[in-house]
C-alpha cells in the first residue's frame, strides 16, 4: 500500500484510514484500488474480526477527486482507455465478497463488520463509503451531504440503493434531490448515524465499539449479520428460512451462552 491508504492492527480490529489531505481524503483511481484490496484482506484475515474505517486529517472522505476527473476529461483521446475501464459489471459479478467500486470498496459484501469513523466532510462518494459500513459513529461538528449533485456526478457507490434502505425514502429524496448538507444532530434522528461524539473522538469511540462486537460469539453475530444483508430481495417465507438456516447453524454456541447464563454470566442484561 502507498502512503494513500495505511493499515495498522490493534489486536483484532483492523484499522483502515485515509490519508489524502491535500484532497479532504478524496479518492481517485488509485486510491479506490487500494482501498478495495485494504477490505479484502481484512476479509480474508482471519485473526481480525471487526474493521474501522477513518479517514486522517480531521476529514473522512470528500468524495471523488474531482481534480484527477478533471485530468481524465483533459488527457482523454482514442487512444485513452474509458475512465470506467474495470467498473463496467452485471448483477452476475456481484457475488460476495463483490467487484471493484469507482471509490474502492462500495461494491464488496464482506462477512465481517465494518465501522465508520466520520469526521469532518463525508459528502458525495465519501457519503456513499460510509453508507457501505455497517455502523457509523459521527463527530459533533462532522456532516454528511449529496454535495456531488451540484456537479452533476452521479451517485454511482450505492448511494441511491443504501441511502433509502437505510433511512426510507422520503429522507432519502430530500438529500438526494437536494445534496444539502446534513450535521450530525439531524443524521443522528434520521438515523444516517449510530453514534454522536465529541470532535477528535470519533476514531476512539469506533475503536471501542469494535471491540465489543470483537467479543461477542462471532459464528452466531456473524450468521445474524449476513441474514439481515441478504433478506431484502427474499419474501418473507424464504427470508425466514434463510434466517433459520443460518442460525441452526449457530446453535452450538447458542447453547454454550445458555451454560454461561446459568452460571450467572450476563444477568440482567449486563454485558
Amino acid at each position: 500500500m502507498t502512503n494513500s491508504v495505511d493499515i495498522r492492527q490493534h489486536g483484532a480490529i483492523r484499522v483502515v484510514t485515509l490519508n489524502r489531505p491535500d484532497v479532504r481524503n478524496a479518492v481517485d483511481a488509485a486510491t479506490a484500488r487500494e482501498l478495495h484490496a485494504a477490505f479484502l484482506a481484512f476479509d480474508a484475515d482471519e485473526e481480525a474480526r471487526v474493521a474501522v474505517f477513518h479517514g486522517a486529517h480531521g476529514h473522512f472522505c470528500a468524495g471523488w477527486d474531482l481534480q484527477a476527473g478533471a485530468r481524465l476529461l483533459e488527457e482523454a483521446d482514442a487512444d485513452q482507455p474509458s475512465p470506467l475501464a474495470g467498473l463496467e459489471f452485471s448483477p452476475d459479478d456481484c457475488a460476495p465478497p463483490g467487484p471493484l467500486g469507482p471509490m474502492g470498496p462500495s461494491r464488496l459484501l464482506l462477512s465481517k463488520p465494518v465501522i465508520a469513523a466520520v469526521s469532518g466532510a463525508a459528502v458525495a462518494g465519501g457519503m456513499e463509503l460510509a453508507l457501505w459500513c455497517d455502523m457509523r459513529v459521527m463527530e459533533g461538528d462532522a456532516y454528511f451531504g449529496v454535495f456531488c449533485r451540484r456537479f452533476g456526478v452521479p451517485l454511482i457507490d450505492g448511494g441511491t440503493v443504501r441511502l433509502p434502505r437505510l433511512i426510507g425514502m422520503g429522507h432519502a429524496m430530500d438529500l438526494i434531490l437536494t445534496g444539502r448538507k446534513v450535521e450530525a444532530p439531524e443524521a443522528l434522528q434520521m438515523g444516517l448515524c449510530n453514534r454522536v461524539v465529541p470532535t477528535g473522538q470519533a476514531l476512539e469511540a469506533a475503536l471501542a465499539l469494535a471491540q465489543q462486537l470483537a467479543g461477542f460469539p462471532q459464528k452466531t453475530m456473524l450468521a445474524d449479520r449476513m441474514s439481515a444483508y441478504t433478506q431484502w430481495d427474499l419474501p418473507l417465507p424464504q427470508a425466514l428460512h434463510q434466517e433459520w438456516q443460518r442460525g441452526r447453524q449457530c446453535i452450538d454456541e447458542g447453547l454454550q451462552g445458555a451454560v454461561r447464563f446459568a452460571a450467572g454470566d450476563g444477568r440482567h442484561g449486563r454485558f
